[in-house]
C-alpha cells in the first residue's frame, strides 16, 4: 500500500492511498471461492457451479464489496502509518476503482490540533476563602420564614402582602370565555404573581366587596387564544387576609423534613446545606477561573467537524430546555459558536493534560461528590441508587471529577491569592433572602 498526504489547509489533509491490483484480485478471489461452495444456480448443483460462471454471476458485486472494504481498511491502516487524528469522517474521492488496476483513491479531512498546554506558572488564580456564621444561619433561617406565612382572616381593606380570596366571572368582547369564570382564586398583592391590573384593583378591597377590572393577558400566555387579549372581570372579594412569620417551632422544623421537629436539628441541617452550597460555589469559581486562563493561554484552531457537533449539542439542549422536541425547530446556530469554540477547545486542552499527566478518576473523590449531590434529595440513598444505575449519570461524574482534577493540577502550580469574603458576598444572599435558595 502507498499513502501520500498533502495539506490542503491550517487542519485539512489530503492523504492519497493506493492498493496494489494484485491484493483486490486475490480478495475477490478469496470471496468467490467462498460463494462457488454454497452458491445455487439453475442447472448446477449445490457446491458445483463452475468457478468462471461463478465469477461472471458474482463477480462485479464482490468487487465493489471488496473495494469498500479494502478503502475503510486501508484508510485505517493509513492513519496510523502516518500518526494523524482525523477531527470527522472523510470526504472521499475515487481515483481508480476498475477491476485489474491498482485501487486508488483520496481522502479528505480535518485533524485535531496539535495541543501544547503553556505551563501554568504564570497563571494568576483568586481563591475565595469563606465561612457560615452563625448570623449567616440566623438570616436563613428568617428567609425560610418569610417562605411560609401565616395568614389570618382580617375585618379590613386590603393593601400589599395580603391574601384576598375572590370569585370571578369573565367577559371578552361582551361575551364568556373559556377560564373566564374560577371560584376560590388567592391572590398575593404585591406578589406579582397575578395579572398586575387585578392586584391593584384588590388594593383597599373589603371582604363582601364587588369590583370591576379590565385586564389584559401576557402576550405570551400559555393559551393563544387569550394571548394579548383585554377582558372585563367581575370580582367579588370573599375574604381579606393579613400575613405573619411563623413561630420557629416543631410545626416550622417538621415542615422543613427535620421529623423530630427539634430546632437546633434544623439549624445543623441549615448549616450542612449552607456549607455545601459554599463549597460548591467556590468550586465552581476556581474551576471557571482556570478553564477560562487556560482557553486564553492556549489558543487553538479549531477543525469545522468538531465544531459544527458542538454547536449542534447546544442547540438540542438549549431546544430541550424550552420544551421544543421538534428538531426543525433548533434554535439559531450563532449564539452558541463561541460557546461551542470554548467548549471543544477546552475538551482538547484539558484531554491532552490528563494523557501528559497520567491522571485517572479519583473513585474515592467522585464518589465524595456524589455524597455532596444526593445530599439535597428528599431521599438521599434512592437518589443515589438512580445516579450509580444510570451509566449516563455516572460517565458525567466522572468527568467532572476529573476537570476538578485537572483544576487541582493547575492551582498547584499557579499563582494563588486568598480573598476573604463573606457568606453573603459569595452566595449574593442578602437581607431580603431572595438570591439563595432555602436549604433544608
Amino acid at each position: 500500500m502507498q499513502v501520500s498526504v498533502s495539506t490542503t489547509g491550517s487542519l485539512e489533509r489530503r492523504v492519497e492511498v493506493a492498493v496494489p491490483a494484485t491484493e483486490v484480485a486475490d480478495e475477490v478471489d478469496k470471496r468467490l471461492k467462498r460463494i462457488s461452495r454454497t452458491a445455487r444456480l439453475k442447472g448446477f448443483r449445490p457446491g458445483k457451479v463452475p468457478f468462471a460462471v461463478v465469477r461472471q454471476q458474482f463477480g462485479e458485486q464482490v468487487h465493489a464489496e471488496v473495494v469498500n472494504d479494502l478503502m475503510r481498511s486501508s484508510f485505517a491502516a493509513a492513519l496510523d502509518q502516518q500518526k494523524l487524528r482525523p477531527a470527522g469522517g472523510p470526504r472521499i474521492e475515487p481515483i481508480a476503482m476498475d477491476p485489474g488496476a491498482d485501487l486508488r483513491y483520496a481522502a479528505v479531512f480535518e485533524v485535531l490540533p496539535e495541543v501544547r498546554v503553556q505551563p501554568p506558572a504564570g497563571i494568576k488564580i483568586e481563591r475565595p476563602v469563606s465561612a457560615v456564621l452563625e448570623s449567616d444561619v440566623d438570616a436563613m433561617i428568617e428567609s425560610m420564614r418569610r417562605q411560609r406565612p401565616v395568614y389570618t382572616v382580617v375585618e379590613r381593606p386590603a393593601h400589599d402582602s395580603d391574601r384576598v380570596t375572590v370569585d370571578f366571572d369573565g367577559q371578552m368582547d361582551g361575551a364568556a370565555f373559556e377560564g373566564g369564570n374560577a371560584q376560590g382564586v388567592e391572590v398575593i398583592i404585591g406578589s406579582q404573581q397575578s395579572l398586575p391590573e387585578l392586584e391593584e384593583a384588590l388594593k383597599g378591597a373589603a371582604a363582601g366587596e364587588q369590583r370591576q377590572v379590565t385586564v389584559t393577558f401576557p402576550a405570551q400566555h400559555r393559551n393563544q387564544q387569550l394571548a394579548g387579549r383585554a377582558a372585563e372581570l367581575q370580582v367579588h372579594i370573599k375574604k381579606v387576609e393579613e400575613s405573619s412569620l411563623p413561630i420557629v417551632d416543631e410545626e416550622f422544623c417538621r415542615a422543613y423534613g427535620v421529623e423530630q421537629g427539634d430546632v437546633e436539628a434544623l439549624r445543623q441541617e441549615v448549616r450542612k446545606s449552607m456549607e455545601r452550597e459554599l463549597t460548591e460555589l467556590i468550586r465552581s469559581r476556581m474551576n471557571k477561573q482556570v478553564l477560562d486562563a487556560l482557553y486564553e493561554q492556549n489558543p487553538l484552531d479549531m477543525p469545522r467537524a468538531l465544531l459544527e457537533e458542538q454547536v449542534q449539542q447546544l442547540q438540542i439542549s438549549a431546544a430541550r430546555r424550552m420544551g421544543v422536541k421538534d428538531a426543525s425547530q433548533l434554535p439559531p446556530r450563532e449564539p452558541f459558536v463561541e460557546p461551542a469554540r470554548r467548549r471543544a477547545a477546552l475538551s482538547l486542552i484539558l484531554g491532552q493534560i490528563v494523557q501528559a499527566e497520567g491522571l485517572t478518576v479519583d473513585q474515592e473523590r467522585m464518589h465524595a461528590r456524589l455524597d455532596d449531590l444526593v445530599a439535597s434529595y428528599p431521599d438521599p440513598e434512592a437518589a443515589r441508587r438512580a445516579y450509580l444505575e444510570s451509566a449516563d449519570a455516572m460517565r458525567q461524574l466522572a468527568s467532572a471529577t476529573l476537570e476538578d482534577q485537572v483544576v487541582d493540577w493547575v492551582v498547584a502550580q499557579a499563582h494563588v491569592t486568598d480573598r476573604s469574603l463573606s457568606f453573603t458576598e459569595l452566595t449574593g444572599f442578602g437581607g431580603d433572602g431572595q438570591k439563595s435558595e432555602n436549604p433544608a
